[in-house]
This record gives structure tokens, C-alpha cells and sequence, in this order.
């Protein structure tokens, strides 16, 4: 029986994770206001796209992207429901955001034996939840929304640049974008 190679989705999700974070988090560093342009990037490429990448994971035997994926989209369209129903009241959404946050914490040992760039993902996914949540639970200054926004850039760019490596150092055959292998 000849064995099927079936392709990487990782970077799919990766990227749609990444770009939807990196929009969302100019919003919340304070360059742009809430736009139909997020709430569409979080639905089709944010949610839908990593949806798809965490079924083919789940195709290819893989519990924890089927698990990243999958949940992180449909974080997405959840955050995209709530912000398109005008919002939340700011302490239930501290604890949504703190949930996420929980999440992505132990999803992050996940990642441990894993690619360095990958642990950075989710580590500074992990940050930026519970910087979100503080916000919403407490009175902080607008210059800690401003930070906050501004690690969220960051995580999602880490996001893009390990989705950028994957495809890259696999079409190239070597090493164009290091990921520091574990």
C-alpha cells in the first residue's frame, strides 16, 4: 500500500492566527479603531482557516494541532459574535480573556520538546491573555492597553514568522528562517 504525503497545515493556521492577532492588536495599541477589517480577518482567515488547518491535523494524527487550531478559531468567531453583539460587561470578559489565557498555558508545556519559535507563540499568547484580562477587570491606564496591544503585535508576528519558516525551509529544503529546533 503506497503511503499518502499529506501536506503541513500548520502554517495555514499559523498564518491566520498571526495576521488576524497582528490587526487586532493595532486596534488595542491605539493605531486604528475597531474595523469591519478585523471582524472579517477573525472570521474567514482567524476562524475559518485555522478551523480547516486543525482538521487536517486531526487528518494527520495530530492531537495538539487539532486541539491549537481548531480552538483558536473558533476563539475568533466567538470574539467576532461578542464584539458584533456590542461587547461584553468588562469583568465577564476579564474572565473570558483569563480562560483563554488558562488555555493557552497549559497548552504552552504542550509545546515544550517542540521548536523554540513555537514555545514563543504560545508564551506570548499566554501573556497577552492575562494582560487583556487585567485590563478588562481593572481600571488601567490607557499606556497599559497601549503595551498590551503592542506584545499582541509581537506575538502575532511570531505567529507569521514561524508560519513563513515552515513553508520556506520546506520548499528550500534548508534552513532559510531558523525556528531553533529543540
Amino acid at each position: 500500500m503506497t503511503e499518502v504525503k499529506l501536506a503541513n497545515p500548520a502554517p495555514l493556521g499559523l498564518m491566520g492566527f498571526g495576521m488576524t492577532t497582528v490587526l487586532l492588536n493595532m486596534h488595542n495599541a491605539g493605531f486604528f479603531p475597531m474595523d469591519n477589517l478585523i471582524l472579517a480577518m477573525g472570521i474567514f482567515y482567524g476562524g475559518m482557516a485555522q478551523i480547516i488547518a486543525g482538521i487536517m491535523e486531526f487528518r494527520k494524527g495530530n492531537t495538539f494541532g487539532t486541539t491549537a487550531f481548531t480552538s483558536y478559531g473558533l476563539f475568533w468567531l466567538t470574539l467576532v459574535f461578542i464584539i458584533m453583539k456590542g461587547g461584553a460587561d468588562p469583568a465577564f470578559m476579564g474572565w473570558y480573556l483569563f480562560m483563554w489565557g488558562l488555555f493557552t498555558f497549559w497548552m504552552w508545556f504542550g509545546t515544550f520538546g517542540k521548536n523554540r519559535a513555537l514555545q514563543f507563540v504560545f508564551l506570548s499568547l499566554f501573556i497577552l491573555f492575562w494582560l487583556l484580562a487585567v485590563d478588562h477587570w481593572f481600571a488601567m491606564p490607557k499606556a497599559f492597553g497601549i503595551f498590551t496591544g503592542f506584545e499582541g503585535i509581537v506575538c502575532g508576528l511570531s505567529a507569521v514568522y514561524l508560519a513563513a519558516a515552515e513553508v520556506l525551509n520546506e520548499s528550500r529544503g534548508r534552513v532559510v528562517l531558523p525556528i531553533c529546533p529543540r
